[in-house]
């Protein structure tokens, strides 16, 4: 049997890949391909989402590395892939494309298209969830719209998983005069270079054996204070898993197995974050929609404004609150927001500023390495308080008492915003507050070298309860409430 291998952009690894397991165990030869998108690996496709082209690029250069080492050949070939993929198997007469299921909307049309073109079978696996979403379902066989009970019915679920190992060797590739056919579309492994951009030491490294290395190490450290620590921006307490986990340098199952081995009162919170991830690709895979439009129906018209001055204040990270303008340098400059921080900002630009989710969503997945379209939507929804499972709109995260709580003493914001790194712990989240002469020996200049604050929390506060209360009250939001 001849097999071809579709590695797409969310299973970048060779441990646990259902589809090259499948392949090397059933297939006398073996088709490794992977397809370069045009949106992105064309000119300019670095301007739309940079850090993540970056991380692709060193993971797929592993990926290649390690397929030559087992005795194959990574094709890499031009896009679109509901053509490229079609015409590979029919000049290179497969017998199936074997490939990971994708949740994502625009995914899921091109493997239908794919899956029509084929004159041979066209076999996906799920492994970009640890369960199938079309597999949970409430007592009544509906769809979970809360995350609780959700949890609840997977963790019932949930059994150590049977992970699949790494190839040793792969079954050879076509000899090479049948190879051939495949040669017009082949082209070399792109480079940073290529696409525009340059190695970057504070942006995470993409590649099997950094996420492997990366899970190491959060076993043996931060998972054991992930309760406590995990909110605290100025502590190294999280798993920084996450682009692993976008791209597929671990799947889901090997982290889920790697944290079920540790004690119960370890692992319990970290099992209950991966599986919010769970849930937001539950949410999206049944309501992709969810994409365009608020997953309450409620909130469908709401007077969001579009981007303004304030919205370049807020990316820019020139709010005057010191701890949403550090998120937003983070990201700029590390393509990484410490969740706690991802939450306050979010919460700042839909609620303080009345900005529409939308524009922080889409600014967050252009510059976050591990930008997720199910998880950056869910999050953002959650912010603004018109997502699944949200936190009530009434709910409004005071950037100041954030930053004292979960910063106390102002390291994280020392670190991305350094006019304000002279300023005693007392200030440094409030430096208006600030008597004048501290200001001054900390080389602080309100309006000059720091901004003043772009809105008074208070006001800005009232002002988006006012909105809300007054949209949900009328009749037509009453009735999806």
């Amino acid at each position: 049997m001849r097999s071809l291998v579709w590695f797409r952009g969310k299973e970048l690894r060779l441990r646990d890949h259902a589809a090259l397991h499948a392949a090397a165990r059933d297939s006398r030869e073996l088709i490794p391909v992977f397809v370069l998108s045009p949106e992105y690996f064309a000119p300019g496709g670095q301007e739309r989402a940079p850090n993540r082209l970056r991380f692709v690029i060193e993971s797929l250069r592993e990926l290649a590395a390690g397929i030559e080492a087992r005795g194959s050949r990574l094709l890499v070939v031009r896009g679109p892939a509901a053509e490229v993929i079609p015409q590979l198997a029919s000049e290179l007469r497969v017998d199936r494309v074997l490939a990971i299921r994708s949740g994502e909307p625009r995914s899921r049309a091109r493997d239908e298209r794919v899956r029509a073109a084929l004159q041979v079978p066209f076999e996906t696996f799920v492994q970009e969830t640890l369960l199938d979403p079309d597999s949970v379902r409430t007592n009544a066989g509906g769809v979970f719209r809360v995350y609780g009970p959700f949890s609840r019915a997977c963790g019932a679920r949930l059994t150590e998983p049977s992970l699949s190992p790494a190839p040793q060797r792969l079954p050879t590739l076509p000899a090479a005069k049948q190879l051939s056919a495949a040669a017009r579309f082949e082209l070399p492994l792109p480079t940073l270079s290529g696409v525009g951009l340059t190695e970057d030491p504070r942006v995470q490294r993409g590649g099997e054996r950094a996420a492997q290395a990366r899970l190491k190490a959060f076993l043996s450290g931060p998972i054991g204070q992930y309760e406590h620590d995990r909110d605290r921006m100025d502590r190294p307490g999280t798993s920084r898993l996450s682009a692993d986990l976008r791209f597929g340098t671990l799947s889901v199952r090997s982290v889920w197995a790697a944290v079920a081995k540790q004690p119960e009162d370890v692992r319990g919170r970290y099992a209950l974050e991966l599986l919010w991830r769970e849930f937001a690709h539950y949410t999206l895979w049944h309501d992709p929609d969810v994409l365009s439009h608020p997953f309450r129906p409620e909130f469908r018209g709401f007077p969001w404004r579009g981007p303004n001055a304030d919205f370049e204040a807020w990316w820019q990270g020139r709010t005057g609150y010191p701890v949403v303008d550090a998120a937003a340098r983070q990201l700029l400059a590390e393509g990484f927001v410490h969740n706690r921080a991802r939450m306050i900002s979010a919460s700042f630009l839909t609620k303080h500023l009345l900005v529409h989710y939308q524009h922080g969503e889409a600014h967050f997945l252009r510059y976050l390495t591990d930008g997720d379209l199910a998880q950056n939507n869910m999050g953002w929804q959650w912010s603004a308080g018109c997502g699944c499972d949200a936190q009530p709109y009434f709910r409004v995260f005071n950037p100041v008492t954030q930053g004292e709580r979960f910063d106390p003493e102002g390291a994280y914001v020392r670190r991305y915003v350094p006019e304000l790194a002279r300023l005693p712990a007392r200030y440094i989240h409030a430096p208006w507050l600030a008597p004048a002469n501290v200001l001054a020996q900390a080389g602080v200049r309100l309006g000059g070298t720091y901004p003043e604050p772009i809105v008074e929390h208070t006001s800005a506060r009232q002002r988006f309860l006012l909105v809300a209360s007054e949209h949900l009250k009328r009749p037509g939001a009453r009735a999806h409430a």
